[in-house]
């Protein structure tokens, strides 16, 4: 991104404050600090979430041949209400849930979202508009010129999107994924990052003994921008659009420790059942 050269002069105080802003990674100096601080200070409110819950989830039947995934139960509620009661700790009140799979009973169940003071739109798949990137393509109006979270609805986590979206700001992407790391990473998109930039990303990988740890949680924060790496042909934004944005260097890497389930896969979800809390 061009930049401009500028010299101020700030008072001791407000110098010591910026000065406790850098922790040599996100911020790494008096400059990068200001930069940080006015960008924070200037940047749309993070409002607004695309929710993808469309995928049959095969690998999760017989739940699946009668319920969405994000429908599945965990501790006796659909993770969904996990989900959107998270965005709503956060302000995030402006929900699209993009449905087809037995989209008829996320209608249903969720509603306009008033029960957890949110609003609910639904965007539906049809025909040949499948996979991960169509829903993109079809929000671009919806989500209009503002910063928004793109999250997989067979995700169940405790993430704090105000530390994420500060992070995302602080490193000037496109794109913000989140990460974290697990035993056997093959069976999900693994991610290798330097400093705050994602420089590999392969999704599903044969295993192997030196394939990084760290993988994509299906938690994102994304700027209006990034539709323009929609293409019309892209399928999936694991295959088609975040390569391009790692070759481009415009995808950055957000690690969390928070709780983060897949209840798409048998394994991950039998662990959330055990081990989830509010």
């Amino acid at each position: 991104m061009d930049r401009g050269r500028l010299t101020i002069t700030l008072k001791k105080e407000i110098l010591k404050k910026l000065d406790d802003c850098i922790d040599g990674s996100r911020i790494r100096n008096r400059s990068h600090a200001i930069e940080y601080v006015l960008a924070r200070y200037f940047a749309p409110k993070l409002k607004k979430a695309l929710i993808l819950a469309g995928g049959k989830g095969v690998k999760m039947r017989p739940f699946t041949y009668e319920m969405p995934k994000c429908l599945i139960p965990v501790n006796g509620r659909p993770v969904l209400d996990y989900t959107i009661e998270n965005l709503r700790r956060y302000d995030i009140r402006d929900i699209i849930i993009s449905i087809g799979y037995h989209g008829e009973k996320i209608r249903e169940y969720v509603g306009d979202g008033s029960r957890y003071g949110v609003k609910i739109t639904y965007i539906e798949q049809k025909g040949s508009e499948v996979g991960t990137a169509a829903p993109l393509r079809q929000v671009k109006k919806l989500v209009g010129a503002e910063p928004f979270v793109l999250y997989y609805a067979d995700v169940l986590a405790k993430i704090n999107y105000d530390d994420m979206f500060d992070f995302h700001i602080a490193n000037d992407g496109v794109a913000t994924m989140a990460l974290t790391s697990v035993a056997k990473s093959s069976d999900w998109g693994v991610v290798r990052v330097q400093g705050s930039r994602v420089y590999s990303f392969l999704e599903k990988p044969d295993h192997r003994k030196d394939l990084s740890k760290i993988i994509n949680v299906g938690i994102y924060i994304c700027e209006p921008n990034i539709f323009d790496s929609v293409t019309p042909h892209a399928k999936r934004l694991e295959k088609d659009v975040f390569p391009k944005l790692v070759e481009q260097h415009k995808l950055t890497g957000y690690i969390f420790a928070g709780q983060w389930f897949d209840v798409g896969n048998p394994e991950s979800y039998k662990q959330a059942v055990e081990e989830w809390k509010v």
